[in-house]
């Protein structure tokens, strides 16, 4: 993306930063875009741009319909609201199994498309497995080759998401895999770990401030403060990791990047040979991945979920009455980190405020080895817990 916009272009972009609402939004990104220069540098910002208003004129859209209690040939929603315990957007090619991996994880009737791209809109199902509810939601075909509506129905699909599941079969080569995984990134969407990354938040004080691992290449603190403050930004936390140039910093403030943990699942393993240079690429990204034949379900559905819940660094705890024999089944999915004060407050405020103590076990030893612990002690995956107040 361009460095040295005009400074009438970085003032506009302001008012897209400050808007409040998606109509205050658009106005600010169609001034935005006429300050602009059209030129080969700003090919890709524009382009950019343009996609965020498509999908904002279709959530506008889908708030007038809405509204109005009308569904149906109103054109496609552009995400689905997260039900459950993690939301996942299942993409792929079109033909690569991502119905048929619905069919074998859930209990949807769906039907595989008979025409390529039939799907247009989000099309959500429950993966239920050792009590944890997992939304997956199946995003229209990518379309590589051209700019397509469909493409702007999964970018929203996957920015809503918490983690990605891509399907491809077996027969896909390294090359077409590279260009997927360049599609999202040219819209500031990371399916493998980031190497080189840098994110934005402004702040009401504290200055510009840099954090993380990273270090910028032909710049210092007073550059990026510079380049913030001809954007009217003055107090801003900048994360960088790996090696970043001005012109990354610049782009992040028009770009949000996100980095969505990636499961691949690779169909047609009866038919095809898996390509090795496929197997290597995930390997090499630090992706898991997952050989399968879905005509035949042959998934490991509790090491899928491990993996779901890894990714998107989440656990689960099991909550046990303080007059039962037994734990809850149904666990709460928490973040990784959180502690017994933490599950306390999700179960009911009034829980934490009267707060004595708790006794925690490791699920795979219960009813053995309970220990007695505080509200700041750290919860692991599998622990159970019966809180006193």
């Amino acid at each position: 993306m361009p460095a040295n916009l005009p400074a009438e272009a970085k003032a506009a972009w302001l008012k897209v930063m400050e808007a409040k609402t998606p109509e205050e939004k658009l106005r600010a990104m169609e001034e935005f875009l006429s300050a602009v220069p059209k030129h080969k540098g700003t090919e890709k910002l524009i382009k950019h741009i343009r996609r965020r208003m498509a999908e904002l004129r279709r959530e506008l859209q889908e708030r007038r319909e809405k509204a109005r209690a009308v569904r149906g040939g109103g054109g496609a929603r552009l995400y689905v609201a997260k039900e459950g315990d993690v939301q996942v957007a299942v993409v792929g090619p079109p033909m690569s199994g991502k119905t048929a991996l619905l069919r074998c994880l859930t209990n949807t009737h769906l039907e595989p498309d008979e025409l390529p791209f039939s799907t247009v809109e989000p099309i959500p199902s429950m993966f239920v497995e050792d009590g944890v509810y997992v939304q997956l939601v199946k995003t229209p075909s990518l379309v590589l080759d051209q700019s397509s509506d469909l493409n702007t129905v999964t970018l929203a699909t996957v920015r809503n998401a918490d983690a990605v599941m891509l399907v491809v079969d077996a027969n896909n080569n390294a090359t077409l895999l590279h260009r997927i995984i360049q599609f999202f990134e040219d819209e500031g969407i990371y399916l493998t770990p980031p190497t080189n990354y840098v994110k934005i938040e402004r702040k009401g004080l504290g200055g510009v401030q840099i954090v993380g691992s990273g270090k910028i290449v032909g710049g210092t603190l007073s550059d990026v403060k510079k380049l913030l403050h001809e954007y009217g930004i003055y107090h801003a936390v900048v994360h960088i990791e790996g090696v970043v140039s001005l012109d990354e910093v610049e782009e992040a403030l028009y770009l949000d990047k996100m980095y969505k943990p990636t499961i691949v699942i690779m169909s047609k393993v009866d038919l095809y040979q898996v390509n090795r240079e496929v197997e290597e690429f995930f390997t090499k990204a630090g992706v898991k991945y997952y050989k399968t034949d879905l005509r035949v379900c042959n998934l490991d559905r509790r090491r899928l979920l491990e993996d779901i819940l890894q990714a998107t660094g989440r656990i689960r705890v099991f909550t046990k009455p303080v007059h039962s024999k037994w734990y809850v089944e149904k666990p709460i999915v928490v973040k990784a980190g959180s502690t017994v004060g933490d599950v306390a407050a999700m179960i009911h405020s009034s829980l934490a405020e009267t707060f004595k103590y708790a006794i925690v076990w490791r699920r795979d030893q219960y009813p053995n080895w309970p220990k007695r612990v505080g509200r700041d002690y750290v919860l692991s995956d599998n622990d159970v817990v019966e809180i006193h107040a």
